[in-house]
């Protein structure tokens, strides 16, 4: 059960990576003008992907500043969300693994 539940969490952090990419990427191609955020299925894109990381990337925004105008905020959540991935999950999870097997 222990495995499960990490290998649930784990897939919910990838999937928030992919998230995190994919708005970064989208937002790139609106400040470009590739992207109208005039079309409606391109405008529904671009809210559900703020919607999903809004709230994971507004911590980080408090505290980090833009940069010459570049917004890293979501390099350091994709750095944080893979150190929690692969060293905190496998560390909290090792020892239900051992007990439960």
């Amino acid at each position: 059960m222990g495995s499960f539940i990490e290998f649930i969490l784990g897939a919910l952090l990838q999937l928030l990576t992919w998230a995190i990419i994919g708005n970064a990427i989208l937002s790139w191609l609106i400040a470009f003008d590739v992207i109208n955020l005039r079309h409606p299925f391109a405008r529904q894109v671009a809210r559900f992907l703020d919607a999903v990381t809004a709230p994971v990337l507004a911590p980080f925004r408090r505290f980090i500043p833009p940069i010459g105008g570049i917004d890293i905020t979501p390099i350091i959540a994709l750095l944080v969300i893979q150190g929690v991935q692969f060293y905190l999950l496998p560390w909290v999870f090792g020892p239900i693994r051992a007990v439960i097997g």
